[in-house]
């Protein structure tokens, strides 16, 4: 095949790519299962452990935009080509234009803004192309990272859903955060 030239691609910044699942990424969705206290954050919930069934099985599942769960899901890569994460574009409601995302970025790629990059290229076309108008989403108490992502991103914190999940022996919170699209299109120009 050519060499690809991602010049002006919809589905990058200068940090990330975001790509369709695909057969080879079973591993790193297998590897990801032992990182226990980001699929906490993540799911809300201890996982059994994973298994490489499982993991084959959900890139089955979501492969090349397959899912059928409502979901659009993506693999981050960096630009090298290096899997880095997942993220996802879920809770879709297109009557009242509001969505969520679930994003997870492997241990030893965090806290560089790969995560925020990601976020940026799902929230363009969440609301620059699907006409989508308000992201809705929380974060699990505790999750220092997300949360500072989510305000980087211009996210304003909307409230609070006290103790709702239960998870090794205590009560968390949500931490609520919503952005309208004006609010996103407004950080864009302050940023350029």
């Amino acid at each position: 095949m050519r060499e690809i030239d991602y010049t002006g691609y919809f589905w990058q910044d200068e940090k990330v790519r975001l790509r369709a699942i695909q057969e080879e990424d079973w591993e790193n969705v297998y590897l990801g299962g032992f990182d226990t206290p980001a699929r906490v954050l993540l799911e809300c919930a201890v996982e059994l452990p994973p298994t490489i069934t499982g993991a084959k099985k959900f890139v089955e599942d979501n492969a090349d935009f397959s899912s059928t769960n409502k979901r659009i899901m993506f693999t981050i890569e960096n630009l090298e080509g290096e899997s880095i994460g997942g993220i996802n574009l879920n809770s879709i409601d297109e009557r009242n234009g509001t969505f969520s995302i679930g994003i997870v970025i492997d241990k030893e790629y965090r806290g560089k803004g790969y995560g925020t990059s990601a976020m940026k290229i799902l929230l363009k076309y969440a609301f620059l192309e699907r006409r989508l108008n308000k992201f809705n989403d929380y974060v699990l108490e505790g999750n220092k990272g997300s949360e500072k992502m989510m305000r980087k991103l211009g996210c304003v914190q909307e409230g609070v859903r006290r103790q709702v999940v239960y998870i090794n022996g205590k009560y968390l919170d949500f931490i609520m955060f919503g952005m309208t699209k004006d609010e996103f299109i407004k950080k864009l120009e302050e940023e350029s």
